[in-house]
């Protein structure tokens, strides 16, 4: 499903060709960036590629642009004018070069390399669906030990960053909202109903957000990966399933992923991140990465474009008080190493292997400026074998899960349980899981502060956190007696953890 790799992000040193057009000085504080719809989103011909076009944002050269893909036999799809972003469909095959050349634009180029028509989420390894006799055990546990959720005694995540504690302090206020920007979300779980917030909820495939009635909700059971991560941020304490590491904020879904191939396209993710920023939502969780390149190399105007508009639209949700929080991915990969090899790009045609430099290729969105990148940790407190990972590249760790650190709990399982559609439970593992747990600790932080900037909420996160230093012993993630890693930096700030892992109880305090 969905792609899983890897998620990164540069926490320290924002990269010159980062701060792109973007420090976007133009954008505006206040003003929504909804796009204006041209033409209906429809599925595109065989031979039709969708673009992302970058302009300056004043008017005139905005109408200029729009008259060039025209001529240019392109179509605008949705234009976020106040970002200056334009999303195109067109069959042209110079359509690319034709808009580059044209006075006023920025950046442009296609958002994958096959005709419209896998996926990009970073989970690792496919759910694990809990049985009705593992249920059964778990709850005899659970009830043993006075917990208020039935399955609570198989969630260790939970009480590795105190949000068990934290819960009966403050669960979290119900003017906070932790949008998903996924693979949709099945409000109608018993589990997610009581918190979800059908009013910050859409979909936003094709570029243009649908808000119709369940537009949000997972195609099939099989996209389970968004209400699993709904799950683990904001499940209800209600005397049903599991429970949330903020429990009482509200959680939306905005459903990003391809029908066909369940892949994370750029203008669909340029819409979540305008719509959330537009509806008033105060964090959003990315446990994905932007297909179709694992890595986006600043030289190749495609890729460039991606990286350009991706980044306006996050910046913009930044400047009206967003903090946006992402998974670091599951390559590990050392995105502070001088070369990395990427053998999955593109994802939505045949793979080319190329070696990349990760200060110059990005990881989107986590690598872009102001978003906070997590990295996973198993239930020993040590990395889990799939993190990404990097000195400057992660802010903070927590909870993704690992089949090899297998805790004390009625299952023994190392994984995270949550909610998955229909009503049922499963354990996924994954930076896609340790993600999730910060966006539940930010969003309990917003509720104890609640005028905190974005940037402030991010400071508070690395303040808050457990610092944790690099291993001692070389690291080996899967026990076959091979180094896989190399942890780099001081207990306060590592390549492993960035300042430390969340900790939810000191976030409520």
């Amino acid at each position: 499903m969905a792609h899983l790799p890897s998620r990164r992000r540069l926490a320290l040193a924002v990269p010159v060709v980062l701060s792109l057009t973007a420090s976007l000085g133009f954008l505006p504080t206040a003003a929504s960036a909804a796009p204006v719809t041209t033409s209906a989103t429809r599925t595109a011909d065989a031979g039709t590629l969708a673009y992302v076009v970058n302009t300056k944002v004043d008017h005139r050269t905005i109408g200029s642009v729009k008259k060039a893909i025209a001529a240019a036999d392109g179509t605008v799809v949705a234009a976020y004018e106040k970002i200056g972003v334009l999303v195109v469909h067109s069959a042209n095959p110079d359509f690319g070069p034709q808009i580059r050349a044209v006075r006023g634009v920025q950046s442009a180029g296609a958002t994958r390399t096959a005709p419209l028509s896998a996926a990009g989420t970073t989970d690792e390894g496919a759910a694990q669906v809990l049985s009705k006799a593992e249920a059964a055990k778990i709850e005899k546990a659970s009830d043993a030990a006075g917990q208020s959720e039935p399955l609570e005694a198989d969630q260790w995540d939970l009480r590795a960053i105190g949000a068990d504690k934290a819960a009966g302090i403050n669960p979290g206020s119900k003017k906070v909202t932790v949008a998903v920007i996924d693979t949709g979300v099945d409000d109608t779980h018993p589990d997610l109903a009581p918190n979800f917030s059908a009013s910050q909820s859409a979909n936003c495939v094709g570029g243009v957000a649908d808000t119709s009635e369940g537009a949000w909700r997972p195609y099939t059971a099989d996209d389970y990966h968004g209400t699993h991560v709904a799950g683990e941020i904001a499940a209800a304490r209600n005397g049903i399933g599991v429970a949330g590491v903020a429990p009482g904020v509200k959680v939306a879904g905005i459903k990003v992923s391809d029908p066909k191939d369940g892949l994370f396209y750029p203008e669909n993710v340029v819409c979540a991140f305008v719509f959330a920023a537009d509806h008033g939502v105060e964090v959003t969780n990315n446990s994905y990465y932007v297909d179709p390149w694992l890595y986006n190399c600043m030289d190749d105007p495609d890729q460039k474009a991606i990286v350009d508009a991706v980044n306006r639209a996050q910046l913009y949700a930044q400047k009206k008080g967003t903090l946006n929080v992402a998974s670091a991915g599951n390559s590990n990969h050392d995105l502070d190493s001088d070369s990395l090899v990427d053998a999955s790009s593109p994802d939505d045609s045949t793979p080319v292997e190329r070696t990349v430099d990760p200060h110059e290729c990005f990881d989107v969105p986590t690598q872009l400026p102001g978003v906070v990148t997590v990295s996973a940790t198993g239930v020993k407190g040590t990395k889990s074998y799939y993190s990404t990972y990097g000195l400057g590249a992660i802010d903070v760790a927590a909870p993704g899960g690992d089949k090899y650190q297998i805790p004390d709990t009625p299952s023994a399982n190392g994984r995270i349980l949550s909610t998955l559609p229909n009503n049922t439970y499963g354990f996924l593992q994954g930076t896609s899981m340790a993600s999730p747990h910060v966006a539940g600790v930010a969003a309990l932080l917003k509720s104890t502060h609640p005028h905190a900037s974005a940037a402030q909420l991010q400071a508070l996160l690395k303040l808050q956190a457990d610092s944790t230093a690099c291993p001692t012993e070389p690291y080996d993630g899967d026990g076959n007696g091979v180094v896989d890693a190399t942890c780099v930096g001081g207990k306060r700030l590592n390549g492993f953890f960035g300042f430390g892992v969340v900790n939810a109880l000191r976030a409520v305090k």
